[in-house]
């Protein structure tokens, strides 16, 4: 069983990273420019890594976040029927634009989901692969790391819940101490 137990524990170093991003509370700035000079970070290299701010189809832009902190920008890009995965701009959601510059105006050029990078030898699970251990009463502990009001609005069976700001606060007292135990976090989605 223990052999069994320890095939799980890339899953859970897998699941803690997606659960970083889950509970965050900040808000985007409101605040838009269309220049690289709004945001140095990432314009060197024509790419922005942040949070989807807004999608206008009927102006063709997209407005994402950039930066962490006090630093956060809202940039502005445009887009036409050349770009690419235009689907993954969605409020709200992580992405990477890449984007070039057309005369004074950037265009995104490719848009991609902004994933967590899972650790070597980490396989993501499936809901029916944790439904499939929820069903055969595996012990394990299932870890709901949203924010507590949406833990408490709706949560799986057995849950218990650690926003991320308890588990970054005090982590080491809120897992088992038997290291072979089977941990499983689930957030909100994909960050």
């Amino acid at each position: 069983m223990k052999k069994q137990l320890k095939k799980f524990i890339p899953l859970c170093i897998m699941m803690s990273m997606l659960m970083w991003g889950c509970a965050q509370t900040t808000k985007a700035p409101t605040d838009t420019a269309s220049t690289p000079a709004a945001s140095q970070q990432k314009a060197d290299k024509n790419v922005y890594k942040g949070k989807i701010v807004g999608k206008s189809n009927k102006a063709k832009t997209i407005s994402i976040s950039v930066g962490k902190g006090d630093k956060a920008k809202t940039v502005m890009v445009k887009f036409d029927d050349k770009t690419k995965g235009t689907e993954f701009a969605k409020k709200g959601e992580a992405a990477i634009i890449m984007w070039e510059k057309r005369g004074n105006d950037q265009f995104a050029t490719v848009i991609k989901p902004k994933l967590a990078k899972l650790p070597e030898g980490t396989t993501e699970i499936k809901s029916k692969e944790l439904k499939a251990i929820l069903d055969a009463k595996t012990p394990m502990v299932l870890v709901d790391s949203r924010p507590a009001g949406r833990f408490n609005q709706a949560h799986l069976p057995t849950a218990v819940s650690i926003p991320v700001p308890q588990f970054k606060a005090k982590s080491a007292e809120l897992f088992p101490k038997d290291k072979d135990t089977l941990l499983v976090f689930y957030c909100g989605g994909p960050t």
